[in-house]
């Protein structure tokens, strides 16, 4: 089994989950982000505040946590057109998914993640993908992952394993899986540090964490946080 992991860390709710998952699992991890030209930058610097907190306030998991690195992938964003990329409407496009898909998006982070993990010797690659509470989009699929760790796998000659901890968790499983790792500490690291947004709205606060709350990913995380507060308030109460 390998003993070191690199985690695709935007610096959102799901790939924080995902950092503290493989902070209590393997020996060494290290972290990788993108610059896409995204339209929610502002998520890029949240990265760094997740990282310094975790740092932080989890001396055992800062024993563990490694380099940081940030690649750009501009290109990506100039050849998108999407909602994520440009000051456009989120809507639903002809194809049913939203416009704020960016097609091939997870698939060349997994290509490029993988080529940094070769040159690092990281066996494992941990992302944050989910197809339960998600916005349908293709690339987050578990036979996705699935053949993308294969084509890695063979055109690399390596044995790299992709894990997707999220894939078969809703949003409130995820944050009460962030409470089970890390208690109370952890949660506030998420509401207080990590973004979802798209639009990168930063100055609304809400219970959950700072955005818009009417985009996709805002509506996603502000449900999922209500229903696992009301089973984990229950529980502290007991």
């Amino acid at each position: 089994m390998a003993s070191n992991a690199l985690v695709l860390f935007s610096g959102g709710q799901d790939s924080t989950a995902c950092l503290a998952w493989a902070l209590s699992r393997f020996d060494r991890v290290e972290t990788v982000g993108f610059d896409y030209g995204q339209r929610h930058h502002v998520e890029l610097a949240c990265r760094q505040n997740v990282i310094a907190e975790i740092r932080r306030q989890f001396p055992d998991w800062n024993a563990r946590l490694g380099q940081d690195h940030l690649l750009d992938l501009g290109l990506l964003g100039q050849i998108s057109d999407c909602a994520l990329t440009s000051e456009t409407e989120i809507r639903f496009a002809e194809s049913g998914l939203p416009n704020t898909f960016v097609p091939g998006r997870n698939l060349i982070f997994l290509t490029f993640a993988a080529t940094l993990a070769y040159r690092r010797n990281l066996g494992v690659l941990v992302t944050g993908v989910c197809e339960t509470d998600y916005s349908g989009y293709p690339d987050c699929r578990s036979n996705t992952m699935q053949a993308m760790q294969l084509a890695l796998n063979l055109g690399m000659e390596q044995q790299f394993r992709i894990e997707t901890p999220l894939m078969w968790l809703d949003k409130a499983q995820t944050w009460q899986l962030a409470a089970d790792l890390g208690g109370e500490a952890l949660l506030d690291i998420t509401r207080e540090h990590s973004h979802t947004c798209y639009l990168g709205e930063r100055n609304r606060r809400f219970d959950w964490g700072y955005g818009c709350r009417t985009c996709p990913a805002c509506e996603l995380r502000a449900k999922g946080y209500e229903t696992f507060m009301k089973a984990y308030q229950g529980e502290v109460g007991r």
